[in-house]
């Protein structure tokens, strides 16, 4: 895990799903944040990331986590757009929030992931109480590390 060093950047989302209202890194400070960066297609993400992004969801606490997924496509943008987005999340069960990340410059990736250094999806993100990006996954993280990485971040502001 690394040390804090400044706070984790804004996600910019532009249109958001699961929730009524749109969350804010900064609105969340005091929570440690699990941003799951996945894409519709990406069959590591459907068969790990959004799984593991929904245990968590379900196994912690809303006063002590907070799941985000961030649609992030840098692919068959036809085929993943919001509408496919919404059926997906409803035939899966995702309940938590989702946003669709911004695109960035034609071409180019969508301006969150641009923001985190992401390689690509799934990418799984842990940001402390304090709001500082600590942790960040590319592909298949073991449940047992992530759920211990999780609790050193809970552990950390208590």
């Amino acid at each position: 895990m690394t040390a804090p060093t400044s706070p984790a950047p804004a996600i910019e989302a532009v249109q958001w799903f699961n929730t009524d209202t749109p969350p804010s890194l900064d609105a969340l400070r005091g929570r440690v944040v699990v941003i799951e960066a996945f894409q519709m297609l990406c069959p590591g993400c459907v068969s790990h990331g959004l799984p593991q992004a929904t245990r968590i969801h379900e196994t912690f606490s809303r006063d002590d986590v907070v799941v985000l997924g961030l649609h992030s496509v840098f692919e068959h943008h036809e085929a993943q757009n919001p509408t496919s987005l919404e059926a997906f999340l409803h035939e899966y069960r995702i309940a938590f929030p989702v946003g669709v990340d911004a695109p960035g410059e034609p071409g180019g990736l969508p301006i969150t992931m641009a923001r985190y250094g992401m390689q690509g999806t799934p990418t799984l993100v842990l940001i402390d109480r304090k709001g500082h990006r600590r942790v960040q996954h590319f592909g298949h993280v073991p449940d047992l590390r992530l759920g211990a990485e999780i609790m050193a971040l809970i552990a950390e502001a208590a």
